[in-house]
Parts: C-alpha cells; sequence; structure tokens
C-alpha cells in the first residue's frame, strides 16, 4: 500500500469490505467491487500489487472506459462494409486475447487490447470509420466474451439499466434530431440553446459531416 508492504503490524492492512465502504484512513473513498477487480487484473498475478488512491482512481476510470466503450456498441449504425483498417482489427482481436491468455494469463495484454477495440468504437460513433454487421457482430462477441465471461468485469447498474439505457439515448437522439432540423432551417439560436443546455448537464457533443454525436460526460 502507497509503496509498503501491507501488513496487520503496519496499521496498513486493508479488508475488501474497507475498500468496498471507504472506511480505513489510507483511502480518499469507497470502491466499487468491478473497480478493484478492474485494478488487480490490471497487473500480472505474479507481479507485485501497490495499492493508492491515486492508482485505483485510475482504475475505476479505466473500468467506465471500458463499460462505456461496450455500451456505445449499441449505438453502433452499420454499413454494407467495414473499411480495410476496422475490417482487420476486428479479424485479429479475439485471437490477440486468445494469446495473451495463453501466456501465462496476460490480463493487462487482454485490457489494452479492450481499450483499443473501445478507441476503435469511438470512431465509428464519430463516424470516421465504418463497419458491418457480421463485425460489428464479431466485434461485440469478442468484448462481451473477454470482458464478462473470462475477466468477469460487469455493469454494475441495475437489471433494468439496458432498458433505461435505450430510453434514454432514444430521448437524447431525438433532441440531437431537433436540433439538426432547427440547423437547417437556419435557426441558429434554438441550434445553439439545445447543444448549450445538453453541455450543461454533461454531454459531450460532436458535429460531424454525417450528423451530430453524443457522449455523456460525467
Amino acid at each position: 500500500i502507497n509503496g509498503q508492504k501491507m501488513g496487520k503490524s503496519l496499521g496498513n492492512f486493508i479488508t475488501l469490505e474497507q475498500f468496498f465502504t471507504g472506511k480505513h484512513p489510507t483511502l480518499d473513498q469507497a470502491y466499487s467491487p468491478m473497480t478493484i477487480r478492474f485494478f488487480i487484473l490490471s497487473a500480472h498475478y505474479r507481479s507485485t500489487v501497490d495499492f493508492s488512491n491515486e492508482a485505483l482512481k485510475s482504475a475505476e476510470k479505466g473500468y467506465k472506459r471500458l463499460m462505456d466503450g461496450i455500451n456505445d456498441l449499441k449505438r453502433i449504425q452499420v454499413d454494407k462494409t467495414s473499411d480495410e483498417g476496422t475490417a482487420k482489427f476486428v479479424s485479429e482481436l479475439r485471437q490477440k486475447c486468445y494469446d495473451a491468455m495463453n501466456d501465462d494469463l496476460q490480463t493487462p495484454t487482454v485490457i489494452s487490447n479492450l481499450f483499443e477495440a473501445c478507441h476503435l468504437i469511438n470512431t465509428i460513433v464519430g463516424h470516421k470509420a465504418k463497419i458491418s454487421a457480421a463485425d460489428l457482430k464479431e466485434l461485440s462477441d469478442t468484448m462481451n466474451l473477454f470482458t464478462s465471461d473470462i475477466l468477469g468485469l460487469k455493469s454494475e447498474a441495475g437489471a433494468d439499466s439496458s432498458e433505461r439505457e435505450k430510453s434514454f439515448g432514444k430521448v437524447v437522439d431525438m433532441v440531437l434530431d431537433l436540433r439538426a432540423k432547427a440547423k437547417e432551417a437556419k435557426d441558429w439560436t434554438t441550434s445553439d440553446r439545445i447543444r448549450n443546455e445538453l453541455q450543461k448537464d454533461g454531454f459531450e457533443i460532436q458535429d460531424t459531416q454525417d450528423g451530430a454525436t453524443w457522449k455523456l460526460d460525467k
């Protein structure tokens, strides 16, 4: 912990319950079970793991980034074909992850590969890359296989969150559609107001040649 060996005699021993509640002198806050799991998997099981608030907060952000990437898979609009870079990445991702696990359980490498997939997803959602329906299915299957089934990293949201997220996304997309119509009518006041209000509520809005994309920034 913070560069010092963990031990009861040193007074820096932390139980899982204390991580989850934040009730320990060395902790700034509570950390969720999935954050702790992500933190441990981010280092090789043979290596020494050093718990610190800075490292745990970084793991918290990393876990959220991975979950956001998987959720964004539902927002992707497919094309007839994938572009060359996307097709190559998707075709190699599954084997890369298997190779990492077969190499003495290199979970940090698997997570790195999944982060690369999240970057690709952001690129596709931003209309800067194209993906076919078949490649999207392969990408989704691979990410869910290694994230959930193998690493055990799952969403900590409620059981009915999936349906809520779909409804939530539909409402935001509808608002952005109204903004697009306002822009077409050169009603800049309404267009700017919609954008500003969304940004005020934590939405990151990006205008592209193929329309606006959004992401919840908080």
